[in-house]
């Protein structure tokens, strides 16, 4: 990456493309992974929401595993990007607040602000998009045809 000291401009460097897929990579990943992990233990995981005391631990088990396996494959192929990063970034400061305030607890704690920060990520990406190894650059690149641009 380069820095124009005297236009104040920041330009991309030409592994832009790949960084931004390893970045969409890396961020879905721990979804992918607990998304998978619920499904194998749905039981364990409803006992764990009924613990934090939220109501529907079956609606709760049912859209968390959406969002994660859902969100993070649509994620990894950079579809409807900027949306499923608005979501998992929700998520995230959702399951931050509901599962993670004891903050006497160092391992709360820190699971708290690792929350934090994987939303942060997920507003990099819905302000900076999803680069161009995506299934979203692939549908607005001039001369195609797109039924719906998000």
């Amino acid at each position: 990456m380069t820095t124009s000291s005297v236009e104040g401009t920041f330009t991309l460097s030409r592994h832009a493309s790949s960084l931004a897929l390893s970045g969409r990579v890396l961020m879905a990943a721990i979804f992918l992974i607990s998304g998978i992990g619920k499904l194998a233990s749905p039981a364990a995981t409803m006992g764990y929401i009924a613990s934090a005391g939220l109501p529907l631990p079956q609606v709760a088990l049912a859209v968390a595993i959406l969002v994660e396996v859902v969100g993070g494959i649509a994620l990894v192929l950079g579809y409807r990007t900027r949306l499923v990063a608005t979501v998992l970034a929700l998520f995230c400061l959702a399951t931050a607040a509901s599962f993670h305030t004891a903050f006497g607890d160092q391992n709360q704690f820190i699971h708290f602000f690792k929350n934090l920060t994987m939303a942060g990520g997920f507003l990099q990406i819905v302000a900076f998009g999803p680069g161009a190894i995506s299934l979203d650059a692939r549908r607005q690149r001039p001369g195609r045809i797109s039924a719906a641009v998000s």
